[in-house]
């Protein structure tokens, strides 16, 4: 895309405009550091624009305190922009799966689809951040065909990111825009572990 134009106009009988302002679902996906942060990002634009805007984290602890969390939490409390709302499923867990309370998890990442698809259906939010929710999709807790047919039926003007590792074919050739984060290197090859202000 040159200079941000498109390499093709489709015929779908939409304006430049109607076509520029189209809801999106976006994807941020790979083995790669950042796809978090970069949802974050859009949703500090989001944030910017007055859009209310949704996080709900479905791998992240409830007692981590991430620097994103609290940044748009005190943003969203200024009166400035948008309203944040930040929602954590259950009591969290790691992307990888550790034995003993996977019934809990799956019924806490259930329920907090469940709260998406209402949020949907009410236009409770311009802008969700779906943080780590390609696992329970790929653990089998949340149907892939349900998120897909709950987002392609959304109604009013719902832009929709989504993250995590692995997400799911379908998922991926359904999304309106997919990023592939690539790993080069990572201070974890070299025994390093994470640290404030990079990781959280």
């Amino acid at each position: 895309m040159p200079q941000g134009k498109p390499t093709q106009v489709p015929d779908d009988g939409l304006t430049t405009r109607q076509r520029r302002n189209r809801p999106l679902v976006i994807v941020h996906t790979g083995p790669g550091k950042g796809k978090s942060t970069a949802a974050f990002g859009l949703a500090l634009r989001g944030w910017n624009q007055g859009w209310p805007i949704g996080v709900f984290q479905f791998v992240k602890s409830a007692k981590w305190r991430i620097g994103e969390e609290r940044a748009l939490r005190v943003l969203g409390e200024s009166g400035e922009g948008g309203r944040v709302d930040w929602h954590k499923m259950g009591e969290g867990w790691s992307w990888i799966q550790r034995p003993g309370a996977e019934e809990d998890h799956a019924a806490d990442a259930r329920e907090g689809w469940e709260q998406i698809k209402r949020d949907l259906a009410a236009e409770t939010y311009t802008f969700y951040v779906l943080d780590e929710f390609t696992y329970p999709m790929k653990w089998g807790w949340v149907d892939v065909e349900d998120v897909i047919a709950t987002l392609k039926a959304r109604p009013g003007h719902q832009h929709v990111v989504i993250t995590g590792r692995d997400a799911d074919p379908r998922l991926v050739g359904f999304a309106d825009l997919v990023t592939e984060m690539g790993k080069v290197r990572h201070p974890m090859d070299a025994g390093q572990k994470g640290q404030k202000g990079i990781e959280w």
